[in-house]
C-alpha cells in the first residue's frame, strides 16, 4: 500500500505541472478574420425557424460597431450590407450573404467585434449561444477587386 501511494504521489508530481501550465496559461488572442480585395461577399446559411435569432445577432453586431471606438468601426459600418435570399435553401434553412467592402487589415470575426463593446462574460456567452444556434454553416467567402462595373 505504501508502494502505491509513492507511485501516486510521483506521478501526481510528474503530471500536475502540465495541467497547471495550461489551466492557468493566458488565453490565445481572438483570431482575427480579415478581408483583401475590393469586394467581399460572405454567404451563411441560418438554421431553419432562427432567422429571428440571427436578425438579433445582426442587430447586436451593428450595435457593436455604432458603440466602438475603434474609428475604422465606422467605415466598417457603412461598408456592410447583408441581404436575406427571399427563398428558403431546399432543407428550408435561409441564405444570407454579407456584402462587404473591407477596410484594410480590420477584423470582421462577428464574435470579436461584438466581445469588443460587450465585456459581461455572460451577455458574450448568451450571444455565442444565440448566434451558434442560429448559424447552420458558412458556404463560401469570395473576395476580389471589381472587374466590371456597368453604372459608369
Amino acid at each position: 500500500m505504501r508502494r502505491l501511494s509513492g507511485v501516486l504521489l510521483a506521478g501526481a508530481v510528474l503530471i500536475l505541472p502540465a495541467f497547471s501550465q495550461t489551466a492557468f496559461a493566458q488565453a490565445a488572442p481572438p483570431q482575427k478574420t480579415t478581408y483583401t480585395g475590393e469586394t467581399v461577399l460572405a454567404a451563411y446559411t441560418v438554421n431553419p425557424g432562427k432567422e429571428a435569432d440571427y436578425e438579433k445577432v445582426l442587430a447586436t453586431l451593428k450595435d457593436s460597431l455604432m458603440k466602438s471606438p475603434r474609428p475604422e468601426a465606422k467605415q466598417q459600418l457603412a461598408g456592410w450590407k447583408v441581404i436575406k435570399n427571399s427563398a428558403a435553401q431546399p432543407d428550408g434553412s435561409s441564405l444570407w450573404v454579407h456584402v462587404i467592402t473591407p477596410v484594410k487589415d480590420a477584423d470582421y470575426s462577428i464574435t470579436n467585434l461584438v466581445y469588443e463593446v460587450v465585456k459581461d462574460p455572460m451577455e458574450q456567452k448568451a450571444f455565442y449561444d444565440l448566434y451558434r444556434g442560429a448559424l447552420q454553416k458558412a458556404l463560401f467567402v469570395i473576395q476580389g477587386p471589381v472587374t466590371a462595373d456597368f453604372s459608369k
